[in-house]
């Protein structure tokens, strides 16, 4: 069948939504060839017949994964206009552009096919109700999934393989920088972030809460430093907060400061009569924190 042929006067009554995404921010900011191939697709829908004010975007969910474990509001209102019968045809670059797991792809293809509504890649045009179009949309789903997780795969191979030859290198929390030597963890050399590290733990010592903590230094009108490796990354903002609880609960800089108990045990106690019977035992604060 002539794909054109799939494209009936009911089709083009109805509106052409064009499904833009891409997996993660970082994509979006360096991948910018494949962003515009995706609104691109709005110019074959005008060429297929919809007018241009028939063409919706869908753009929303840029940087958001489409293997399901994050929720795309996206990719949900466009099912949900499929299912009411509005949509002609749904356009993307390739079926991982509109999921990355077949639950959320075989839901959005048994929509179409009840709603006689097209789909289309850069490969042609489908009808989901057609046997023969409906078995290749699901073998490009099973495709699509499956590469996912051969790229999971490969990527935790190379990470073994660096961690195995003591080569991995992970991000160090607020507070730390690395060294001049082989694995070598150090405070960082600005005596106000050091600051700024002591007063939570001080603080946590004090209240036994870090909700607390967070809401003293929203009080006291004071700054945290967002997380950097170097005096030049350095930057100072209003801390929330999860930016607390993680410090709190970083195992790598209580150790590095001494924190005895971990105050990820304190904060996982419930129902205390007295906080600060169990108060942690660290060196002493450095003087002065940003306002």
């Amino acid at each position: 069948m002539n794909e054109l042929s799939k494209i009936t006067a009911e089709h083009l009554r109805r509106c052409a939504i064009v499904y833009v995404r891409q997996s993660s921010t970082t994509q979006v900011e360096h991948n910018r060839e494949s962003t515009a191939r995706q609104y691109e697709l709005a110019e074959r829908a005008a060429r297929l017949g919809w007018r241009r004010d028939q063409v919706k975007v869908i753009d929303e969910d840029l940087g958001i994964s489409g293997s399901g474990l994050s929720e795309r509001t996206g990719f949900a209102r466009m099912t949900a206009e499929v299912g009411l019968g509005q949509v002609g045809i749904v356009l993307g670059l390739e079926v991982s552009r509109l999921a990355r797991n077949n639950a959320d792809w075989y839901r959005l293809l048994d929509l179409c096919g009840l709603t006689h509504t097209l789909i289309g890649d850069g490969d042609g045009i489908y009808h989901p109700g057609l046997f023969n179009d409906r078995l290749v949309l699901g073998l490009k789903g099973t495709m699509s999934e499956a590469e996912l997780h051969v790229l999971r795969a490969r990527l935790l191979g190379g990470i073994r393989n660096k961690a195995a030859r003591g080569e991995l290198h992970r991000g160090l929390p607020v507070g730390l920088v690395r060294g001049d030597a082989d694995g070598e963890v150090l405070l960082h050399p600005d005596e106000s972030v050091q600051a700024a590290i002591h007063a939570v733990f001080d603080r946590f010592a004090e209240f036994g809460s870090a909700r607390r903590v967070w809401l003293w230094f929203r009080s006291q009108g004071l700054r945290f430093p967002l997380h950097s490796n170097s005096l030049v990354d350095l930057r100072w903002v209003a801390p929330t907060y999860t930016k607390i609880h993680q410090v709190l609960t970083n195992p790598v800089l209580c150790r590095r400061l001494c924190v005895w108990p971990h105050p990820a045990d304190m904060l996982s106690r419930c129902g205390r009569s007295n906080p600060k019977a169990h108060q942690t035992t660290r060196p002493r604060a450095v003087a002065g924190v940003h306002s």
